[in-house]
């Protein structure tokens, strides 16, 4: 891995990689899928507390969960495996996921994780890829649906609704040039207060 832009570091030895991987996908039937994966891998041989070992490359985590949504960013499904864990009772870890159906990913999404995958019944690295989905479902859909209304020549807003990320970072910022440049018309737009 070569991290472009990162000033040079002094002489190391490589020891772990984590590998986060999400997609997102237009289902046939109209609805959505938003997939992610974590693996966590070490560069020498390992044993666990239970004398479980595994070698270097060998996954020690490897979870996968699957959130189906619909445009409104309403969980219709989800499901969550675990092919690879240090532990043998952490499996179960996967199937509190399913608490998350009739969820929606917007405000309240980390308190919808919470009250689904809280306890000792979940697993942090799911959690984690759960939290991170919510950021790969506003990429996936609402762009997506910009884009078509694009294509069909339709205005870029619609509604007259800004989009999500207005105001939430300096790209974004409402009394920022890419809001004067891009949309012009939320320059000063002030957000609603946070619940």
């Amino acid at each position: 891995m070569n991290p472009a832009g990162l000033p040079p570091s002094v002489g190391r030895e490589h020891i772990h990689t984590r590998r986060v991987v999400s997609q997102g996908y237009l289902r046939a039937d109209g609805l959505w899928d938003i997939e992610a994966g974590i693996e966590d891998t070490k560069t020498y041989f390992a044993r666990n507390g239970d004398g479980r070992e595994r070698q270097p490359g060998e996954p020690i985590h490897h979870m996968l969960v699957r959130l189906t949504l619909d445009d409104a960013l309403k969980v219709i499904d989800a499901v969550a495996a675990m092919p690879n864990t240090p532990f043998d009772e952490c499996g179960p870890a996967a199937d509190p996921v399913r608490g998350l159906i009739g969820a929606t990913v917007g405000p309240g999404w980390r308190k919808a994780i919470d009250e689904a995958m809280g306890g000792t019944r979940w697993c942090t690295h799911v959690r984690e890829l759960l939290a991170a989905m919510a950021t790969v479902a506003y990429q996936t859909i609402p762009n997506y649906r910009i884009y078509q209304r694009r294509q069909r020549g339709e205005p870029r807003v619609a509604g007259g609704k800004p989009g999500h990320q207005l105001g939430k970072c300096l790209g974004w910022d409402t009394d920022g040039p890419v809001v004067a440049r891009i949309a012009p018309e939320f320059i000063g737009y002030q957000l609603p207060p946070r619940r």
